[in-house]
C-alpha cells in the first residue's frame, strides 16, 4: 500500500484526549475529583470520608435513586421523561407492604403485584403521550397527580408490614457490597445490554435522535415510546420494593420525600444524556448517581445545612449541563 494513500491515524494521545472529553468519561473524572476534594475537606475537619461504613452508606443511599435513574435514562433517550416515578415509588411500597402483611409475609405475590401496577402506570403514560399527543411533561405530571390523589385518599401514614426475610434486600451485604447495590448493578447492566445489543435499544436512540426520521425509516415510534415508559415505571416499582424493604413498611411519601423524580432526571443529565434524547447512556447515569451520592456524603460529614446542600447541588447540575451544551455546540457538523 502506498504511504501517500494510507489513511492518517490520529495519534494515541489525541485519541485518549478525545475519550476523556466524552460526557461519560467526564462525569467519572468529576467523581474522582469530587471524592479527592471531599476526602481532603473532611480530613481537615477532623473526620474520615472513605471508611467502610461510609462507602457502604453511599452504595445503599444511591441504589434506589440509581434504579429509578436507569429507567429515566431509557425514557429520556427516547426523547421523553417521566415525572410520575416519585409517586409511583410511594404507591409501590404501599402495595408491597399491604400484600405482604395480608398474606402472611408472602413475597412473590407482592412483587408480582408491584411489577404489574408499575407496568400499567407506564402503559398509561406511554399511551397518553403517543395516542392523545400530550407532551410527556404534562402527561406524566397528570398521572403523578392521579396517583397522589389515590394515595392521599387511602393512606394517612405508613401501612402494611414487610417480613424480615424481605428486609434483607435493604440491609444485608456481601463484604463491602450491599445487596441493594447488586440489584442496582443488575438493572444497570440489563439496561446497557438492551440499549447496546438489541433492536429496541437502537430504536430508542433513533426515536430520541429524530422521531420523524425514525418513523419514515419504518420504526414504530409509538410502540418504542410506550415500551420505554413501561420499563421506566417498572424500575420505579423495583425502587419502591427496595425502599419498602428498608423501611419495613409502605410509606405514602417515601418517593416524594426522596425527590426521586427530579433527582433521577438530574443524575441522567449529569451523566451526559441529552434531555432532547438520542445521546447518552446508562454508564454516564451511574456516574451521575454516584456523584450525587458522594456529594451528599461529604455534606453529611461536614454537617452542611440543607439550604446550602440544595444550592451546591443546583450549581453542580447547571454547570454540568452548560459544559455539555458548550462542548456540543463546538463540534463540527
Amino acid at each position: 500500500m502506498n504511504l501517500l494513500t494510507r489513511p492518517a491515524r490520529a495519534p494515541a494521545n489525541g485519541r485518549l484526549a478525545a475519550r476523556l472529553r466524552e460526557p461519560t468519561s467526564m462525569v467519572f473524572l468529576a467523581l474522582l475529583a469530587l471524592t479527592a476534594i471531599g476526602w481532603l475537606l473532611v480530613a481537615l475537619d477532623g473526620g474520615r470520608l472513605l471508611t467502610l461504613e461510609s462507602v457502604v452508606g453511599i452504595q445503599q443511599r444511591s441504589a434506589a435513586l440509581g434504579i429509578v435513574a436507569v429507567g429515566q435514562t431509557l425514557a429520556i433517550l427516547a426523547g421523553s421523561l417521566d415525572l410520575s416515578v416519585a409517586y409511583l415509588i410511594s404507591l409501590s411500597s404501599l402495595v408491597a407492604a399491604e400484600i405482604m402483611a395480608g398474606r402472611d409475609g408472602s413475597i412473590g405475590p407482592a412483587v408480582a403485584a408491584v411489577l404489574a401496577v408499575s407496568a400499567l402506570v407506564g402503559l398509561v403514560n406511554g399511551l397518553v403521550i403517543t395516542r392523545l399527543r400530550v407532551h410527556a411533561f404534562i402527561a406524566t405530571l397528570g398521572v403523578a397527580l392521579i396517583i397522589k390523589g389515590v394515595v392521599d385518599h387511602l393512606y394517612d401514614g405508613p401501612a402494611g408490614k414487610v417480613p424480615e426475610s424481605f428486609q434483607l434486600l435493604g440491609y444485608s451485604r456481601a463484604g463491602p457490597i450491599p445487596v441493594s447495590a447488586m440489584l442496582w448493578a443488575v438493572v444497570a447492566v440489563a439496561a446497557w445490554l438492551l440499549l447496546s445489543r438489541t433492536r429496541l435499544g437502537h430504536h430508542i436512540y433513533a426515536v430520541g435522535g429524530d422521531e420523524e426520521v425514525a418513523r419514515l425509516s419504518g420504526i414504530r415510534t409509538g410502540r418504542v415510546l410506550v415500551l420505554t415508559h413501561v420499563l421506566c415505571s417498572i424500575c420505579a416499582g423495583v425502587a419502591g420494593l427496595l425502599l419498602a424493604a428498608r423501611l419495613g413498611a409502605g410509606a405514602p411519601t417515601v418517593g416524594t420525600d426522596g425527590g426521586y423524580d427530579l433527582e433521577s432526571i438530574a443524575a441522567v443529565v449529569l451523566g451526559g444524556t441529552a434531555l432532547a434524547g438520542g445521546k447518552g447512556g446508562v454508564a454516564g447515569t451511574v456516574g451521575g448517581v454516584l456523584l450525587l451520592a458522594v456529594l451528599d456524603s461529604v455534606f453529611n460529614e461536614l454537617a452542611v445545612d440543607s439550604f446550602a446542600k440544595d444550592v451546591v447541588r443546583g450549581v453542580v447540575i447547571v454547570v454540568a449541563v452548560a459544559v455539555y451544551a458548550r462542548r456540543g455546540s463546538r463540534r463540527p457538523a
